[in-house]
C-alpha cells in the first residue's frame, strides 16, 4: 500500500512538471510548422516563475469565488490524476475513489468555477469569454456522457484501469466501429475542452475572440500562474486519458518495482510527443471556426459518439 502511494505520488509529479514542457513542445512545433522562430519549449516554465514572483492583484469588487477559483483549477487535474492510469498499469492507492465519470465531474467543476470567476470581477471581457465557455462546455458535457456510457458497453466498466485492460485483451474490441467512433468523438472533444484550434485559438489573445484565455484575464500574479499551470495540466490528463484508456494502453509499467515504472516515463513522454505532432498537423490543417459553427464541431462530435453508442449495443446494425 505504502508503495502504491509513492507512485501516485510520482504521477502527480510526472503531471505537475511535464504539463508546461507539453504545452512549450506544442507551441514550438506549430512555429517550426509555419516556418516561424518561436521561444523556446521550456518557455512556460519561464513564464510561470515570473508570475509567481509578481504581486497579484485582486479587485475590491470581487468575491471569495475569485479567489478560490485558482486553486481549484490547479487542484482538479491532480485529483483525476491519481484515478487514472498515467505510468503504471494497474490500479494505485486511490483508484477506485472515482472512474471516468467522476474524473470528468472534477474537470467540469473546475472549469464552471473559472467561468464564475471570469463574471465575477464586472470586467466586461470577463463575461464574455465566460458565457462563450459555458456554451462550448454545455456542448461538450453530454459528448463526454456519452463517450463514457458507450466505454461502460463496451468495456462493462467505467474504471480507467479495467477499460484499458479490455483494449489489451480483445484485439477485436479495440478495431471495432464503436471504439473507432469512440476515438474520433474523444479527440474532438479534447480540442474543445483545451481550447485548440479549430474551436479557441491558445496563441490568440484578442479579448473580443478568445475563449478559453478569457477566464484567466483578470488574474496577475500567483493567481494567474496557477490558472495556467492548471490549464496545461488539465490538457495532459486528458491526452493521458485519450492515450494510455483509449488509444495505446502500451507503454505503462507492469511490474511494481521501481525500475519498472521509472521505465515507463520516457515511453509515456514519447506517446504524448506523437500524440503532439497529430494535434500540431490538426491545427495547421484547419482554421479556426467561427463562434456560431462552434455548435456544429461539437454537434458532429455529439452524433459520432452517440452513433459510437448504438454500434456497441447493437453491433450487427
Amino acid at each position: 500500500m505504502t508503495e502504491t502511494i509513492g507512485y501516485n505520488f510520482l504521477q502527480v509529479f510526472f503531471v505537475l512538471a511535464i504539463a508546461p514542457l507539453y504545452a512549450g513542445v506544442l507551441s514550438r512545433l506549430k512555429e517550426i510548422v509555419q516556418s516561424k522562430r518561436g521561444p523556446s519549449i521550456f518557455q512556460p516554465y519561464f513564464d510561470l516563475w515570473k508570475l509567481f514572483q509578481k504581486d497579484e492583484i485582486v479587485s475590491e469588487e470581487s468575491s471569495w469565488i475569485f479567489r478560490v477559483t485558482p486553486w481549484l483549477v490547479f487542484v482538479m487535474p491532480i485529483f483525476v490524476t491519481i484515478l487514472i492510469p498515467v505510468l503504471t498499469d494497474y490500479p494505485l492507492a486511490f483508484a477506485f475513489m472515482g472512474d471516468m465519470l467522476a474524473g470528468g465531474f472534477f474537470l467540469g467543476l473546475a472549469g464552471f468555477f473559472a467561468a464564475l470567476a471570469a463574471v465575477d470581477t464586472g470586467n466586461p471581457y470577463g463575461p464574455m469569454g465566460a458565457s462563450r465557455t459555458r456554451m462550448v462546455g454545455f456542448l461538450a458535457e453530454p459528448v463526454f456522457m456519452i463517450v463514457f456510457f458507450t466505454v461502460s458497453f463496451v468495456a462493462q466498466s467505467t474504471i480507467p484501469y479495467i477499460v484499458q485492460k479490455r483494449w489489451i485483451e480483445s484485439p477485436a474490441a479495440f478495431f471495432a466501429p464503436a471504439h473507432i467512433l469512440l476515438l474520433i468523438a474523444f479527440l474532438m472533444l479534447i480540442l474543445a475542452e483545451g481550447g485548440r484550434i479549430p474551436v479557441d485559438n491558445p496563441s490568440g489573445h484578442f479579448e473580443l475572440a478568445m475563449i478559453d484565455e478569457s477566464k484567466g484575464l483578470e488574474y496577475s500574479g500567483r493567481g494567474a500562474a496557477l490558472m495556467k499551470w492548471g490549464g496545461q495540466m488539465k490538457f495532459l490528463v486528458l491526452a493521458c486519458i485519450f492515450l494510455n484508456v483509449l488509444v495505446a494502453p502500451w507503454g505503462l509499467a507492469h511490474g511494481q518495482a521501481t525500475l519498472n515504472v521509472l521505465a515507463a516515463v520516457p515511453l509515456i513522454l514519447v506517446k504524448v510527443l506523437l500524440f503532439a505532432i497529430v494535434l500540431v498537423a490538426i491545427e495547421t490543417s484547419l482554421a479556426k471556426l467561427r463562434l456560431f459553427r462552434i455548435t456544429e464541431f461539437l454537434g458532429a462530435a455529439f452524433i459520432t459518439s452517440v452513433a459510437a453508442m448504438v454500434t456497441s449495443i447493437f453491433p450487427g446494425v
